[in-house]
């Protein structure tokens, strides 16, 4: 969606803003990113604060309600969640600023461990009851081979959208950018993370190898694995073909392989 300044925000918008963070001293836009109207880093007496809003009528909204909703739940490598606030249309979020770089998923990067300590930390996690959030045997039941959506089925809370933008790296990993959490199986936030180390040019032998770092991913039912790459890679494709942009294409030629990958294995 089209990005928009602190500074545009109606001024109702702007006052309780101040009122939850302290006077707006400056505001800047934050780079990347496109599925907030607002994104910006603002300067208070007390600090730095980020800000994400979006129109409260926008279809994206209950997602960052969702996103709102599940911040209390999630491991302390994620941002922490000052402020939710709904007003003159908007609603807008108030995250903990956190001074690190997108991670590097590049073979032999040394932000992989990284990486993998703060998703060994989120595969702790049980996704909170009380809150509506998707199921993964509903979320892939489209695309699922049939009868096998169920495998999927479990109580962990999955970020599902394991790409480098959406992990901060200081002297840790954070995961951010909770706009699709969901309850399933813990292996399912490996499975999607392999289709990002492909993205980084690692092989898939490689990219097996390092899911198979999670408990949760080495234990996995093989008819399981096999159901959710299957899934997943149906998934791609439609994307890919509602969307032509190159990085979409990429993304659905590695699930393809991924996919066949599994398929492959299983036969040995």
């Amino acid at each position: 969606m089209p990005r928009r300044h602190f500074h545009d925000l109606p001024a109702e918008a702007r006052q309780a803003i101040a009122d939850k963070a302290g006077p707006v001293l400056a505001a800047r836009t934050a780079e990347g990113g496109l599925n907030s109207g607002i994104a910006a880093f603002i300067d208070t007496p007390d600090g730095q604060v980020f800000v994400k809003g979006i129109p409260t009528d926008h279809p994206q909204a209950p997602a960052q309600r969702r996103e709102s909703a599940i911040a209390p739940h999630l491991p302390r490598s994620c941002p922490r969640l000052y402020w939710h606030i709904e007003t003159a249309g908007w609603d807008l979020l108030g995250y903990e600023v956190l001074q690190g770089r997108h991670a590097d998923y590049a073979p032999g990067s040394s932000d992989l461990p990284l990486v993998t300590a703060a998703l060994e930390e989120l595969q702790t996690i049980t996704a909170p009851a009380d809150i509506a959030i998707k199921a993964a045997d509903q979320r892939w039941a489209a695309y699922a081979p049939p009868g096998t959506a169920s495998l999927f089925a479990g109580d962990t809370l999955l970020h599902t959208d394991l790409a480098p933008h959406n992990v901060l790296v200081d002297d840790r990993a954070h995961i951010i950018d909770w706009a699709w959490p969901t309850r399933g199986a813990a292996w399912i936030d490996p499975a999607v993370l392999i289709l990002r180390l492909l993205e980084a040019g690692h092989t898939l032998v490689a990219a097996d190898a390092f899911a198979g770092q999670f408990p949760s991913w080495s234990t996995a039912s093989p008819e399981a694995v096999q159901a959710f790459t299957a899934a997943n890679a149906a998934l791609w494709v439609e994307i890919a073909r509602n969307d032509p942009a190159p990085w979409k294409a990429e993304m659905a030629h590695h699930a393809a392989e991924h996919s066949a990958y599994v398929r492959n294995q299983s036969m040995k």
